[in-house]
């Protein structure tokens, strides 16, 4: 299929996507709703194809690329749902240690796209852990429409304990300095903003476009925060000022940073929400902030 851009779409119709994807409405209310963009032999059916994410195109770091070592692991999580499994990336060397980065998915689980951002990170120099939150039901199941079923089926507050435990795994591992940050996108970036919180041992924390945290709890956050917005994505991009202020007054260190016509989902290179651009340099200034709070003490 030819691979489109968000230029491509109006924003309306955008707008509608984002709501399917987040579970504010279901598959047949947006090809309803869809229809009056079918125009010139085009069918809702096959705009929502257009719009779905392709994992064919989320693969910018090979499975067996030479550099790295990857696996899938279960983590014990007593104070969760038992246990997690997720995927472990890491740099191919034996010697060392490496700062650790745990990587949060979106609501449909552990996907491809997710998989590989573990395995980008482990080209730079990071041990990176990808956990699954959909393990207590049986795991990403491949498809993502299926994906979000499951997700609205899981025991959030456990989920949350799943997170934490393979964040303290991860960081406890023999090959890790002890240095422990955390990505995450959409879902995930709420997820990253609620463990900067609760955690205290986290050093660095870089949410792409996530809920976040109440003004009361931000005071009890001790990793140095970056995060990434896209300026179409209003209802989350109107969030910064606010937290900006309120990690302010905290003495927080962080940066936020609105890239112009992005999209919610920029970084995720499967969709046509994808903007190159954005997405490289956000990775970039992810790249730069993790080495700057977790290779040093």
């Amino acid at each position: 299929m030819e691979r489109k851009k968000a230029a491509d779409f109006p924003q309306e119709l955008l707008d509608l996507f984002h709501l399917y994807v987040h579970g504010d409405i279901n598959r047949r209310a947006f090809l309803e709703k869809a229809g009056k963009f079918a125009v010139g032999g085009l069918t809702a059916a096959g705009i929502f194809e257009m719009l779905k994410p392709n994992y064919a195109w989320a693969q910018q770091v090979a499975k067996d690329d030479r550099r790295i070592r990857a696996e899938y692991a279960t983590v014990p999580s007593p104070q969760g749902t038992g246990s997690i499994k997720g995927y472990f990336a890491r740099p191919a060397s034996t010697t060392g240690k490496f700062p650790a980065v745990l990587v949060i998915h979106e609501n449909r689980g552990l996907n491809p796209y997710i998989e590989d951002v573990a395995r980008r990170l482990a080209t730079s120099n990071f041990m990176a852990f990808a956990p699954d939150g959909l393990t207590s039901v049986g795991g990403y199941p491949g498809d993502d429409e299926k994906g979000a079923q499951l997700f609205g089926q899981v025991d959030r507050p456990k989920m949350l304990e799943d997170f934490v435990a393979a964040a303290n795994w991860l960081k406890s591992r023999p090959e890790s300095t002890g240095r422990l940050g955390a990505v995450g996108f959409c879902f995930g970036g709420g997820i990253v903003n609620t463990l900067a919180v609760r955690m205290p041992d986290l050093a660095a924390a870089v949410p792409f476009y996530g809920a976040v945290p109440a003004a009361a709890d931000v005071a009890k956050i001790k990793a140095a925060v970056l995060v990434h917005h896209g300026e179409m994505d209003t209802r989350l991009a109107e969030t910064w000022p606010a937290y900006d202020a309120a990690l302010k007054a905290a003495n927080v260190p962080h940066e936020g940073y609105i890239y112009p016509k992005a999209q919610h989902g920029f970084h995720n290179d499967t969709t046509p929400r994808y903007d190159e651009a954005a997405a490289k340099l956000a990775w970039q200034r992810s790249l730069d902030w993790f080495n700057k709070y977790l290779r040093t003490t």
